[in-house]
């Protein structure tokens, strides 16, 4: 699908995305990539320029979708003046269910204690999490989850985090967007990370940090100088760099014994020899060229546009 704006601007351009049934997928891109606008899409909020889109076999925005699907992008807005439970009643309504779902799904997010209070009064966090429990009223096969962490301490983090795991658990499917490749990695079982309207890889987070090719050792010797030296013209060896009192040995990690038996015989002191498992926010920065990492973990981020 592809959307295009007036002045020229593709904020999706031809993506290609399926996501699988029952799983929780993560959906990333640096800001402006155009994973909101994809969710818009998806719930028929905005319409494609180009291409076909299918949501649990519908189209979007038709009655018999969104029957089946919970949905919080961007900022969740309520009526101020009523309290968070009159609200989900208020919408349980709308969507055609009684008004004890509003109480159940309050429990989901951990705010029975403040169910009573005015939407005014709440924090940011605090209205994430009601805009969750309104996606999950209708007890929906598929949750479209636009930076639902969003303004949540660490301890609501952890227990939003508990509860898209218990989601993916029971089978239903989770399109989750998120900077906290922290929360994606826990929780999701496949990634899509797109960069500029188009799809770059996807794949589970093993898969996305193989993508980075190459192995490094870390080592650690004594004296430094003689293990370089020593590994800098070994058949295998493609780089040898010395960074905070290590070597990072940039080689097929199968050669680690070997390496070490080099080193050894050399009469050079091995104390530390391990493989350096790239994280997938190095893999994230290398398929998106983004200048500056999303986050590996925090409880506020801007905007995700």
């Amino acid at each position: 699908m592809t959307k295009r704006y007036p002045g020229g601007i593709v904020a999706v351009d031809e993506l290609d995305l399926r996501v699988p049934e029952g799983k929780v997928f993560g959906f990333l891109g640096p800001n402006g990539a155009g994973k909101t606008t994809t969710m818009r899409m998806l719930v028929g909020l905005v319409r494609p320029t180009s291409g076909r889109i299918r949501v649990l076999g519908c189209p979007p925005g038709t009655p018999r979708e969104l029957g089946q699907v919970g949905a919080l992008i961007e900022s969740p807005t309520f009526y101020p003046h009523l309290s968070g439970v009159d609200n989900l009643r208020l919408a349980a309504r709308y969507a055609g269910v009684p008004d004890s779902a509003a109480d159940h799904a309050l429990a989901r997010v951990a705010l029975s204690a403040r169910a009573r209070s005015p939407f005014r009064t709440y924090s940011l966090g605090m209205k994430q999490r009601l805009g969750v429990a309104a996606a999950l009223l209708k007890e929906p096969r598929l949750l479209i989850l636009d930076e639902p962490t969003n303004g949540l301490d660490p301890a609501g983090v952890a227990e939003m985090r508990e509860l898209l795991r218990e989601l993916g658990r029971d089978g239903r499917t989770v399109l989750l967007s998120s900077h906290v490749l922290g929360e994606v990695e826990q929780v999701c079982d496949r990634i899509a990370v797109i960069n500029r309207g188009r799809l770059v890889a996807e794949g589970s987070p093993d898969e996305l940090r193989a993508t980075l090719g190459d192995g490094t050792l870390l080592i650690g010797a004594d004296p430094l100088d003689k293990a370089v030296a020593c590994l800098r013209d070994l058949p295998g060896v493609r780089a040898v760099e010395v960074r905070d009192g290590h070597l990072r040995v940039t080689t097929d990690p199968a050669l680690a014994a070997a390496l070490n038996r080099r080193l050894v015989e050399a009469g050079v002191d091995v104390r530390e020899l391990r493989p350096v498992r790239h994280s997938l926010e190095e893999a994230f920065l290398e398929l998106t060229g983004a200048d500056e990492p999303v986050l590996a973990d925090a409880t506020t981020r801007g905007d995700t546009r």
